[in-house]
């Protein structure tokens, strides 16, 4: 069953990278027929030559960015900036912490009243009084 569904994974990738081929190539072909009455058969190729390497730089760039992401600095060190953080980053992580807290909630109420009397008594904010 899993050699069967890898041969099918490997011959729908072998299909699509055909699929690709020729249409990369037919491009190729239609760049050539559009440039070579205006420029001549050796800079229309010469143009078709150029065209792909700015697509394989393009690409190349495109995996430097995807292997290399640019790393967000978060503005403020508290504890609820960084759980949200994480939640942004991995959030099958965070639906998994949300499902144990509510697991935990539901087998033990008194936990429950606990966390919810704490949230519930917290100390406003100090502020600076305005002079």
């Amino acid at each position: 069953m899993i050699l069967k569904k890898a041969i099918f994974i490997a011959c729908g990738v072998a299909a699509l990278a055909a699929a690709a081929f020729v249409f990369v190539f037919a491009l190729a072909f239609a760049l050539y027929a559009a440039l070579q009455p205006a420029w001549g058969p050796a800079l229309a190729a010469a143009g078709v030559a150029g065209a792909c390497v700015l697509l394989i730089l393009l690409g190349a760039l495109a995996a430097f960015i995807a292997a290399n992401p640019p790393k967000k600095k978060s503005s403020s060190d508290d504890i609820l900036s960084r759980l949200i953080d994480l939640a942004r980053e991995k959030p099958v992580v965070a639906a998994a912490a949300i499902l144990a807290a509510g697991a935990v909630a539901l087998k033990n109420p008194t936990v429950t009243a606990t966390l919810v009397g704490l949230f519930a008594s917290g100390r406003p904010a100090s502020k600076k009084p305005k002079k």
